[in-house]
């Protein structure tokens, strides 16, 4: 029981943090307020999943190993693969079962199916180390305290509660991205698809929901959907293909507009 409830202790925290952390990143990047992730509460399921199994490889004894910097090597190279392994497992669940891109690296040196990268692989790497080297015993004494005080469990329970009733929801909206991405014969770039949605809204002048930006009229999301297809044809969405400037029209001036007067009076 007690390691169950470190298990939702943990994943709920790691949820919230990485939630937070995507969304500054997107509005850093974005210069807007974006609701990050598949879901529309503040979590992110992915960086629940990450802390759960960072806490467990922090458990690993690897004493027995030596020297020092080789154990700490394995450590690494293990939290690089696990860290890995699990961003390639949930790519792969959302383009292959839902046709939904939640992210994309085709653009990144070595990439594999667009899904992961050795570059990001490198910075979950580093994040990971932190967390083991420096956070883990605050951590720990966290989650210490959450079991020893159990009857803050509730506030975990109405987190899951809040948690699957979203995911529930979701997987409604999920349906017509599907079908809209079977139809199509395309994988829907989320956050893409969002961000047109809510450029359609704000140039309507229409209100728009943070945590659900699919909250709109049937009206605007088909209307978004089919801006989106328009961006996707125009390869807006391709991040190996750059699109071509259209040619700047020329304005006659005085000058070129003598020269044609001219030439038009030589021909007659």
């Amino acid at each position: 029981m007690e390691f169950f409830l470190t298990l939702t202790f943990l994943f709920a925290v790691g949820a919230f943090c990485g939630w937070v952390i995507e969304l500054i990143f997107r509005r850093l990047n974005s210069k807007k307020w974006i609701n990050p992730g598949f879901l529309h509460g503040p979590y992110l399921p992915l960086y629940g999943c990450g802390l759960v199994l960072l806490f467990l490889i922090a458990r690993i004894p690897l004493g027995g190993i030596s020297p020092v910097w080789v154990r700490y090597v394995v450590l690494l190279a293990i939290i690089c693969a696990v860290m890995t392994l699990i961003e390639y497992i949930a790519g792969l669940i959302f383009i292959k079962g839902m046709g939904i891109k939640l992210w994309d690296y085709s653009a990144r040196p070595g990439n594999i199916q667009g899904i992961i990268c050795p570059l990001f692989s490198l910075f979950w790497t580093i994040i990971g180390g932190a967390y083991v080297f420096l956070l883990d015993p605050f951590v720990y004494r966290a989650v210490s305290w959450f079991t020893n005080n159990i009857y803050y469990s509730f506030f975990v329970g109405i987190f899951f509660g809040l948690f699957f009733w979203d995911l529930a929801s979701t997987l409604k909206l999920s349906a017509k991205i599907r079908r809209f991405a079977k139809e199509n014969r395309i994988a829907v770039r989320y956050e893409e698809l969002k961000l047109t949605l809510r450029n359609y809204l704000d140039t309507e002048k229409l209100k728009s929901s943070f945590l659900n930006p699919f909250k709109a009229s049937a009206e605007a999301i088909k209307q978004s959907f089919e801006k989106y297809m328009e961006n996707f044809r125009n390869g807006v969405y391709s991040p190996k293909r750059k699109r071509k400037k259209p040619a700047a029209q020329k304005t006659p001036t005085k000058e070129t507009a003598s020269q044609e007067n001219t030439r038009d009076g030589n021909q007659s």
